[in-house]
């Protein structure tokens, strides 16, 4: 499985920490979150999945919490490892990325996990600002011209 980021350092306990991650188009943009405080930068919405939670749930839950919206058309992408030191949970984490490609169907509230914010971006702000370098490629990837058409039917969707 293809690593992003620092390689695993000897003498640090990595906690496994799996989680889904979406992509979110419409109308030509992207819905992002911003997370503030500490990490002040722009991600992927998504984040852990819990012990006895499905990636699915997990995905349906993160989003709808860090940006208020309901998805559909869920669709699992890829996957990757990063090894990152989480200072909101005091710990090192060996991650497993999921990324997924959903559809956005319906903003139902604000975001209500604290310090985020909803944000719809173009396609070339996400790629290039996306704090994740693994999130980055495969906004690259997937949204390199080669690949325009794979995405076509979930993207001509409205937010």
């Amino acid at each position: 499985m293809r690593r992003f980021g620092k390689s695993r350092q000897n003498g640090i306990t990595y906690r496994a920490r799996p989680g889904a991650y979406a992509i979110l188009p419409a109308n030509g943009q992207l819905l992002l979150t911003h997370q503030g405080g500490i990490h002040n930068e722009f991600q992927l919405p998504g984040g852990g999945i819990d012990p006895g939670e499905s990636p699915i749930a997990a995905l349906h839950r993160e989003v709808f919490e860090e940006t208020g919206w309901r998805i559909g058309a869920i669709r699992r992408l890829w996957a990757f490892r990063r090894y990152v030191f989480m200072p909101e949970y005091d710990m090192h984490a060996e991650k497993l990325c999921h990324i997924f490609l959903a559809r956005p169907i319906r903003k139902l509230s604000l975001p209500s996990e604290a310090g985020h914010t909803a944000v719809w971006t173009s396609h070339a702000f996400a790629m290039q600002n996306v704090a994740n370098p693994g999130d980055r490629f495969v906004l690259q990837t997937l949204f390199s011209p080669s690949n325009s058409n794979k995405i076509a039917e979930t993207s001509s969707s409205k937010p």
